[in-house]
């Protein structure tokens, strides 16, 4: 487990090896997802590496199509 330091001012620096696992340089922006008493820090993604992430082998759907399909599911719940 690795451990920082809070100052009085609520700063602390990240360990070297959290930095090397996030691929932290200076300015980069980082955030924060709490989860009850639990902090997961994380990396802002850019919006393009999720291209690809999803799969749909059909037909094209277009925008009424998909909130049709919203509409029927949430008539289901």
């Amino acid at each position: 487990m690795i451990e920082s330091t809070v100052t009085a001012k609520g700063q602390t620096t990240l360990p070297k090896d959290v930095r090397d696992v996030l691929n932290l340089k200076p300015g980069d922006k980082l955030r924060y997802l709490v989860i009850g008493d639990e902090v997961r820090i994380l990396r802002p993604r850019k919006a393009l590496s999720l291209a690809g992430a999803l799969s749909y082998d059909g037909p094209a759907k277009s925008v009424e199509d998909m909130r049709e399909a919203i509409k029927k599911r949430v008539a289901e719940r």
